[in-house]
């Protein structure tokens, strides 16, 4: 069995205007809020093999966030350019193309991608907040083979639910 999670950048910030998209930081909200869904998947237990990021600053800041308060070896943390609002289609080809060695892995993105990714693997949402979580169970043991057809949802969480 192969397990994916797919996590939605923390809250960004927009009082600089002169930042480009691709270099914008958390907000205050989301520093606040990482480090809570970071916890929650202690609570379930949930340690990943890898977390894949997107490049873009607060990916990248939710990304380090969440692999220290899950005490993880820095060398499981993968930042990747293509990642940064990347399309359903490339997401899953990416998680396509993973060492078959990994068995829980995470994806720290962008919407709509995340979004569009959850809908295409079987999910129901109408859209994944900042810093939510939405977890997929695949019955096979290769990733190259991760498909709608495989595919269930194991959880979805967000810091706004109860």
């Amino acid at each position: 069995m192969k397990k994916i999670i797919l996590v939605r950048h923390g809250k960004s910030a927009w009082d600089n205007p002169l930042l480009a998209d691709h270099d914008r930081p958390l907000a205050e909200r989301g520093l606040r809020d990482v480090p809570v869904m970071g916890f929650r998947l202690i609570q379930r237990g949930i340690s990943p093999d890898l977390i894949l990021s997107s490049t873009a600053t607060r990916a990248a800041q939710t990304a380090k966030k969440i692999s220290k308060v899950l005490d993880l070896d820095q060398a499981k943390l993968v930042y990747q350019k293509s990642l940064y609002h990347a399309s359903a289609s490339t997401l899953l080809k990416l998680v396509q193309g993973l060492d078959d060695s990994y068995s829980l892995v995470f994806l720290v993105g962008h919407n709509p991608g995340m979004n569009d990714l959850i809908e295409v693997l079987g999910g129901n949402i109408d859209n994944l907040p900042t810093s939510g979580q939405y977890g997929f169970l695949a019955d096979t043991d290769q990733w190259a083979k991760l498909s709608p057809n495989n595919s269930r949802t194991w959880f979805f969480d967000y810091p706004k639910k109860t």
